[in-house]
């Protein structure tokens, strides 16, 4: 039922004539072939994919106030010799099945790969020894 109504909802939406092969071909991919297009077009254009966010008012002259940066993304940026063990952690901090923490580990060694975001800077620190101790390279943005 949730399928029909996906359905119903991508149909509503009208594609240009010069567009429709493209989209067609973009219906066809994989979830991770087409996180891997999108990477590949952000650094082609020099664009990013994600969402905007809000710029914070400039502080009031004389006041210099440096905020500490709350939110943290961690990225697998290598696996290591420990592959295996790389999974188990991703798994961990993914929640997800075996499969899908396999493919994450496999696009890491092409790509960095986006581990999980907007955690706290506890949890992003954790998270990185815990990849290190498996043989992982990690970045915390």
């Amino acid at each position: 039922m949730a399928e029909e109504t996906k359905t119903e909802a991508l149909s509503e939406v009208e594609v240009p004539k010069k567009f429709k092969a493209l989209v067609e071909s973009v219906e066809k991919l994989t979830v991770l072939e087409l996180a891997e297009l999108v990477k590949v077009l952000e650094k082609k254009f020099g664009v990013s994919a994600a969402a905007p966010m809000a710029v914070a008012a400039a502080p009031a002259a004389g006041a210099e106030a440096v905020e500490e940066k709350t939110a943290f993304t961690v990225v697998l940026a290598g696996v290591g010799d420990k592959k295996i063990e790389v999974i188990k952690v991703v798994r961990d901090a993914t929640q997800k099945g075996l499969k899908e923490a396999k493919d994450m580990v496999d696009a890491a060694a092409t790509a960095p790969q986006v581990i999980k975001e907007g955690i706290k800077k506890e949890e992003a620190e954790d998270l990185k020894k815990k990849f290190e101790a498996a043989g992982a390279k990690v970045e915390l943005k």
